[in-house]
């Protein structure tokens, strides 16, 4: 019998969020409601088609101007909500610990791009699937961004799994 290795328990665990739905994955996630309730916005209300689409779009305008433009000032500015909650263990809660984040991260990878290969929306929770790399010539990585937002579209929560893509795969597939 084979174990597993950490990057197979990543994907496992990507693909396990993916396949369940996001709602069903994040449900009473850190002492929160669910974020899915029926088609309704957890304590919000239900939604529309209208939103989740100005969700995805927020979602992704948020990731890349924050990664990619290199401003993620300008980021939370313009997507941010009156609060940030991250469970990403590298990061402090808040946009100004996102904002020192996204800054020295940029600064230590100053070639840094996140291309985001799919956007995945259910009311308001918005999910990515990005490859991102530090430079031209690294193999990067595999990212599922989980992101909630508040009803009126401003992104206040944010979760990811991220994998380091492989030099071999056991199949001819690629990770996007």
């Amino acid at each position: 019998m084979k174990l597993l290795t950490r990057s197979h328990l990543v994907a496992v665990a990507v693909t396990a969020i993916m396949a369940v739905g996001v709602g069903a994955a994040l449900a009473n996630t850190q002492g929160h409601r669910p974020p899915h309730n029926g088609g309704r916005h957890g304590l919000h209300g239900p939604c529309s088609p209208a939103q989740v689409q100005r969700n995805k779009a927020t979602v992704v305008a948020y990731y890349t101007t924050a990664f990619n433009d290199k401003n993620p000032e300008l980021a939370v500015a313009k997507y941010g909500g009156p609060m940030y909650i991250q469970h990403n263990p590298q990061a402090a809660d808040g946009f100004d610990a996102f904002i020192a984040f996204v800054n020295s991260f940029t600064q230590q990878f100053p070639q840094l791009h996140v291309d985001i290969k799919r956007v995945i929306g259910e009311c308001n929770m918005v999910v990515t699937h990005s490859h991102i790399t530090t430079s031209p010539d690294d193999r990067g990585s595999a990212v599922a961004d989980i992101f909630r937002l508040n009803r009126q579209g401003k992104v206040v929560e944010h979760w990811d799994v991220i994998q380091a893509v492989p030099e071999t795969s056991a199949n001819n597939n690629t990770m996007f």
